[in-house]
């Protein structure tokens, strides 16, 4: 797959879930602390989000920091944007502020709980 394919298959990601995380393994199984921390958030945030292993995907793992301008993972995104890492979002979610964002996002999408 070249770069410009993966990177469509990035931008789709995104569009058709208004919740991602990128990740190292999954929210159950996650591979590495970071992810780890970043998952066990956004279970406690109450919505459902898709997510993308890196792990299993190369590709993405490869061009999404380039595409994000991002270096490290996992990454949230929402709603098209990116909203930062690991660190970003501990601090968001200890101010209450990640709680609001993902609730008045899933608000949004009824649906895109069978989504992912």
């Amino acid at each position: 797959m070249d770069t410009n394919e993966t990177v469509e298959k990035i931008k789709q990601q995104i569009a058709e879930n208004p919740i991602i995380v990128y990740m190292k393994g999954s929210p159950k199984l996650p591979s590495c602390g970071f992810s780890s921390q970043v998952a066990q958030i956004m279970i406690n945030c109450g919505a459902q989000f898709a997510f993308v292993d890196i792990l299993q995907h190369p590709d993405i793992r490869s061009e999404l920091p380039k595409y994000a301008n991002w270096p490290t993972f996992p990454q949230l995104w929402v709603e098209g944007e990116l909203v930062g890492g690991c660190d970003i979002l501990t601090e968001m979610y200890q101010k209450g502020e990640l709680q609001t964002l993902i609730s008045e996002t899933a608000a949004k999408y009824p649906a895109a709980e069978d989504q992912a």
